[in-house]
């Protein structure tokens, strides 16, 4: 099936190509890109076939953790591609199938542990299969295949597709992105409102080929302890059917935007979020933006399970979170402080497997999700070169963590840290139109207590991770 859905879409490469652009995490899938050019229903059926649009994704990606001396080193070369076909509209249907393929080039053994820790490999494994390690060549999916129905500037979708939201993402920083099943909808009928929000009943984390229902989605990833201490069970434990996910943008003006978003996993637990930004413009374009952010997660019934050991939401369990940013922005350089908290209340968690999380204080390559009684303080400054397509971004964050032997604030055994992190992109020229290069360099320091057990170290910090990156869209 999947080896003739990549045939039919190499097929469909000779009728017609468009550009894609590079997917930012902050962005909109960019199956919406382009929309409102091609809302103009086609005449007949086999029009819209023929007027559809095909997009096709390369990317490149070497990963390598330079780890403390002694511990193991990693290092992993990924290739691989995305094939996208999407018709024109017909009666203001439009119909949508993309996959992806990967390909294992040369790496370090991904399915050995550490020999002083017993630790696995952590980073480079995203890059393909993390359920399989030694899979280096079998990595295929069927992503997207999906009906959309367009109502003026509104649309409805059913299917496999990608969405983009504060707690379910494409976390894009590996070979493929999450994706999801489910009824999607995004209304813009009502002037300076915007409203998304839909059901989903499966999930395909980034990292995996397969589908999985909510509660089986859960525990893919690495599942840490419980608030006791002992190995959380709920893999496979968790009885989840749908999740039901929310939001609404409210911009009255071009100074200020409300958004709340609401979370609500069957079974386990709920999330709400309400975040602010205002923006005060200045003479000669430059511009003060700052923002808050709340979250509160209270459990459902039993968290998951009603075995304490094999639930993933502590029976009764809640969470806090608050936020806050500062900045001042131009044309060219983009300055901010940020800064967020997470009381003691109880750990935040989101399944990893889902997406990254919505902090501003959040850098690529670590969270602080799975901690309670955390301070995140986090500065960044980006410099765009506009005439040569150079964009160039360094992050410094201190992140403050309850001990890691403080197991019901502490889920995963990371000590505080200090993170730096440097970023380097380039857009290439005319010649080679579609072609994006980047650049990562994230080190991280200890800052926190580790008992001489170097398994809170592996991994964690002390250590140097290298991304090199190359997309080519066409």
């Amino acid at each position: 099936m999947k080896k003739q859905f990549f045939i039919l879409l190499l097929a469909l490469l000779f009728s017609k190509v468009s550009i894609a652009q590079h997917q930012e995490i902050n962005e909109k899938p960019s199956m919406w890109k382009g929309m409102k050019n091609r809302t103009k229903d086609s005449t007949t059926f086999l029009h819209a076939i023929k007027s559809g649009k095909v997009d096709v994704h390369l990317r490149y990606f070497f990963m390598a953790t330079d780890n403390q001396k002694g511990l193991t080193d990693y290092f992993a070369n990924a290739i691989g591609g995305a094939l996208r076909y999407e018709t024109a509209p017909f009666h203001g249907f439009q119909v949508a199938a993309s996959g992806s393929f990967i390909f294992n080039i040369g790496s370090s053994d991904l399915s050995k542990p550490d020999s002083i820790t017993g630790q696995m490999n952590r980073y480079e494994i995203g890059l393909f299969d993390i359920e399989n390690p030694k899979n280096k060549k079998d990595i295929t999916d069927l992503e997207e295949f999906y009906i959309k129905y367009n109502i003026k500037e509104s649309h409805i979708i059913f299917g496999r597709q990608f969405i983009n939201t504060p707690f379910i993402n494409l976390q894009d920083g590996r070979m493929r992105p999450t994706a999801v099943v489910g009824l999607w909808s995004e209304i813009n009928a009502i002037k300076k409102l915007h409203l998304e929000g839909g059901i989903l009943y499966n999930i395909s984390p980034r990292s995996t080929i397969k589908w999985f229902s909510p509660g089986e989605s859960i525990g893919v990833y690495a599942t840490g302890v419980n608030t006791d201490g002992t190995k959380a069970l709920y893999a496979d434990s968790l009885e989840s059917k749908i999740i039901f996910i929310a939001g609404a943008d409210w911009k009255p003006n071009k100074y200020f935007k409300l958004q709340v978003w609401e979370l609500f996993t069957h079974n386990i637990f709920n999330t709400v979020m309400i975040q602010t930004d205002i923006q005060y413009p200045f003479k000669k374009g430059s511009t003060l933006f700052a923002s808050g952010q709340m979250i509160r997660q209270d459990a459902v019934k039993n968290g998951g399970n009603e075995e304490a050991a094999k639930t993933y939401f502590e029976k009764n369990g809640k969470a806090m979170t608050f936020g806050a940013r500062l900045g001042w922005k131009n044309k060219e350089i983009e300055v901010s402080m940020n800064y967020n908290r997470i009381t003691d209340h109880g750990r935040y968690l989101m399944p990893r497997e889902w997406g990254r999380e919505p902090f501003f204080t959040f850098l690529p390559r670590e969270r602080n999700e799975g901690f309670g009684d955390a301070h995140a303080v986090m500065g960044k400054i980006n410099y765009s070169i506009t005439k040569i397509k150079l964009k160039l971004s360094l992050a410094a964050g201190y992140y403050k963590l309850p001990d890691v032997k403080n197991f019901r604030l502490n889920k995963y055994g990371l000590p505080s840290y200090t993170q730096i992190n440097a970023d380097i992109r380039y857009t290439f020229p005319k010649k080679f139109s579609g072609l994006e290069a980047q650049l990562l360099i994230a080190g991280k320091i200890n800052s926190g207590e580790t008992y001489n057990n170097a398994k809170f170290v592996i991994n964690k910090t002390n250590m140097v991770l290298y991304n090199f990156v190359l997309n080519y869209h066409f």
